[in-house]
């Protein structure tokens, strides 16, 4: 049972990274394509949000809760975080903690910048 919430919690972490990364790139193709829905301020907060907490638990050296209980579900103990362990096993580099670290917070800093330049606008009301 445990592998089952594991591999349920995986899954989970999948949909945030991708709400993260895929979340920026819809949000510039928006942009170019003049979707109004990318402008919705609770959908760009909440983006930004979600990018500046993991820029915060890699600045202090928190390890990611959805890393954490998974592993204890998969009885391991500690280890690399969600990110490190599946990007650097799919490209098969062994990079430091501190290059994933910089990724983040210059993908956080990114997110900011185009939050500022492409802005949320709240629905007109007539």
């Amino acid at each position: 049972m445990g592998g089952l919430w594991a591999d349920l919690i995986l899954v989970l972490h999948f949909a945030f990274v991708l709400f993260v990364v895929g979340g920026l790139l819809l949000i510039l193709a928006g942009a170019w394509r003049g979707w109004r829905w990318i402008r919705s301020p609770v959908f760009r907060y909440a983006h930004l949000a979600a990018i500046l907490v993991v820029a915060a638990e890699a600045l202090l050296g928190v390890a990611c809760p959805l890393t954490v209980w998974e592993d204890a579900l998969r009885g391991h103990a500690g280890g690399a975080g969600f990110i490190e362990r599946w990007v650097g096993g799919l490209l098969y580099y062994d990079l430091p903690g501190w290059v994933f670290t910089a990724v983040y917070v210059s993908f956080a800093a990114l997110v900011a910048y185009v939050l500022w330049y492409i802005p949320p606008q709240p629905k007109k009301r007539i």
